[in-house]
């Protein structure tokens, strides 16, 4: 499979039939499975054996799911959660405890830096935030001797900032701590993050993985490249013995390619249950299937949304890394080649008031606490995602008092500009 092209994978990846089986992933809608044994479930449970005894842990669906996602990231094994936070909570929670400390990109998700900023430190995990342009003595001087990893976006959700993912994933490794991405908005059709250094890739699947805005969804994917022996001390959870769970050592047991998503899966889940429903993924997979088309047709429109506003005198700024001249236009040519996402950020004239007013009257677009599916539609971040922050934080996050998000859905470019023309008219 590592053979085809990311499209094919789409279609192909994480499930292949035996004779007779069914052709499309099957819905596995039950909560338990079945043993002749308590031998047998006994294996199970001391994962000396592979397969399911309860989908609050694991689901044969969910698994098919994750492991096409798996082979679209290049990583070597995935888990599938019922939201893009908790991907972010496992993601960091599985090797930091109270006591650690994790270096982020500012640039992020309003969502993610509340639970970063308030909800994690509560638990005694530290946070510092650097800009994603911050120098290499910045970044290397907010490493401290109890840094667990450092997290970022490919793509920063609302103020489009492109990651340096080589530079972040050289330090990271300088200081021996994994990178953990999260690259939903490119999805790994316009980036693999695991080729230029990360380690982790986290994924919100309700957006345009699913596409449709139907189900709510996350992913983790482990590269299964870090070698988290090699810095025992700090990684105790996956190279020493858990007593939660039969003394297993993680990294023993699976090796680096399944020791960090069998942690997460055995410890993590089994303990707070934030799986995803069978439903749910099978959903989510009929998305992944078309995921390959329908990123071409948003980056296209993207584009040209971009251009067009970049053009119009009532607009005071354009974010898009597509852009030339654009500050990210540079990193999104190494890192984005053929095209980052539908979303643009930017600013119309007059302020928050004529950013409000705009939105008021667009007619094809809708506003929405949602991004990247199919249907256009769009935000204000610092009266929505964003309100929990202060002026301070929002301007480190990159999110102005004026931004606008827009997503370019799938429809027909012209009636988007055309929507989006008579908005700034009636300014």
């Amino acid at each position: 499979m590592n053979n085809y092209k990311q499209g094919t994978k789409c279609i192909q990846a994480g499930y292949t039939p035996s004779n007779g089986e069914p052709r499309q992933i099957p819905i596995i809608q039950s909560t338990t499975f079945k043993y002749d044994t308590s031998e047998d479930m006994g294996k199970l449970f001391d994962l000396e054996a592979s397969g399911y005894f309860y989908t609050r842990l694991q689901n044969p669906t969910n698994d098919y799911v994750a492991a096409r996602i798996a082979a679209l990231e290049g990583g070597t094994a995935a888990m599938l959660t019922s939201s893009g936070q908790a991907a972010s909570f496992y993601s960091v929670f599985n090797i930091a405890s109270c006591g650690d400390h994790i270096v982020s990109s500012s640039a992020i998700y309003g969502g993610t830096y509340n639970l970063f900023a308030v909800t994690m430190r509560r638990m005694g995990i530290d946070f510092t935030f650097v800009s994603p342009d911050c120098s290499d003595e910045e970044l290397n001087a907010a490493f401290k001797p109890n840094t667990k990893a450092v997290f970022g976006e490919t793509i920063a959700n609302p103020s489009l900032d492109v990651l340096d993912i080589e530079r972040f994933a050289k330090a990271a490794h300088a200081h021996g701590v994994p990178l953990i991405v999260d690259n939903t908005f490119a999805t790994p059709i316009n980036c693999r993050p695991f080729e230029w250094g990360a380690d982790i890739v986290t994924h919100s699947t309700t957006k345009y993985m699913d596409g449709h805005a139907s189900c709510v969804g996350g992913c983790i994917v482990d590269s299964g490249k870090f070698d988290w022996t090699k810095y025992p001390d700090k990684f105790p959870g996956l190279t020493t013995p858990d007593d939660s769970y039969h003394g297993v050592t993680y990294t023993e047991r699976f090796g680096l390619e399944g020791a960090f998503i069998t942690k997460a899966t055995a410890q993590l889940m089994r303990d707070f249950g934030s799986i995803q429903s069978p439903q749910d993924a099978y959903i989510l997979n009929l998305g992944l299937e078309s995921l390959e088309l329908r990123m071409k047709r948003h980056c296209e429109n993207g584009q040209k949304v971009a251009e067009f506003l970049k053009s119009n005198d009532k607009i005071s700024w354009v974010r898009y890394c597509g852009l030339e001249g654009d500050k990210y236009y540079e990193l999104g040519k190494k890192y984005l080649p053929n095209g980052s996402c539908g979303v643009v950020s930017f600013g119309v004239d007059g302020g928050r008031s004529a950013a409000e007013k705009f939105m008021k009257n667009l007619r094809l677009a809708s506003i929405e606490t949602h991004v990247a599916d199919s249907k256009t539609c769009c935000l204000h971040p610092a009266s929505a995602t964003h309100r929990q922050m202060n002026d301070e934080e929002l301007k480190a996050a990159g999110v102005s008092p004026d931004l606008i998000r827009f997503s370019c859905g799938i429809e027909n470019s012209e009636d988007i500009i055309a929507d989006i023309e008579q908005a700034l008219n009636t300014l």
